[in-house]
């Protein structure tokens, strides 16, 4: 898998690649975005530590700063997607969440988190499997207005995006080899992923009874 992703980044068909498949994920978890901008970075480090490049090849990898900029703007334009979706939801979107414990809970927890201008959670669950899609839907299915839920949706994104580019260049550099430092990077991007999900789940603090 890794051998296929590292031909299809020296193309520049990558960026849209990266940026179609980030705007989708949140409707469609399997797809493997962070996957793809972790490889992208990486190959970009390779070339970096190969010394100089040739034009014709320069050209083909990937540019960290566009790099960047594409799977954070994606991020964004797919949670906001899925935010007026579910704030445009029918009768059968209800009953598709009513029946989800998962969505029910995101939808209290992210409501009240907003409500308080606390919106960390965004960003927490933007790392989480799914958990992008349980809070972009959940904050549309509540209503929230998108101007409490856009900063948030912004700063989840770029604090993914950067995770993930940093991620494949600084590890690519420090292990030196291009598929190591993809894999070892891989394997950081789930744990952060893991540690997200725990966040998410783990049940939000009650307030103490009055005296």
């Amino acid at each position: 898998m890794l051998e296929t992703l590292g031909s299809l980044t020296a193309s520049p068909w990558i960026y849209a690649v990266v940026a179609v498949s980030v705007v989708l994920d949140v409707f469609l978890p399997v797809l493997p975005s962070g996957v793809l901008v972790i490889t992208a970075a990486a190959t970009a480090a390779a070339a970096g530590a190969a010394g100089p490049v040739p034009v014709a090849v320069q050209a083909q990898v990937p540019d960290i700063l566009a790099l960047l900029v594409i799977a954070t703007t994606s991020s964004v334009l797919g949670d906001m997607a899925a935010f007026r979706l579910a704030r445009r939801g029918g009768a059968r979107l209800d009953r598709a969440i009513a029946r989800s414990r998962r969505l029910t809970l995101a939808q209290e927890r992210l409501g009240t988190a907003l409500v308080r201008g606390g919106g960390a959670l965004v960003v927490i669950a933007r790392f989480a499997p799914a958990g992008r899609s349980v809070v972009s839907l959940g904050a549309g299915k509540t209503h929230r207005k998108a101007m409490e839920f856009l900063p948030w949706s912004v700063l989840a994104g770029m604090a993914w995006a950067g995770y993930s580019v940093a991620l494949g260049y600084f590890g690519t550099q420090w292990l030196g080899a291009t598929w190591l430092g993809t894999a070892v990077s891989v394997i950081a991007l789930f744990a952060a992923g893991a540690l997200a999900a725990f966040v998410i789940r783990r049940p939000a603090p009650t307030a103490a009874p009055a005296a």
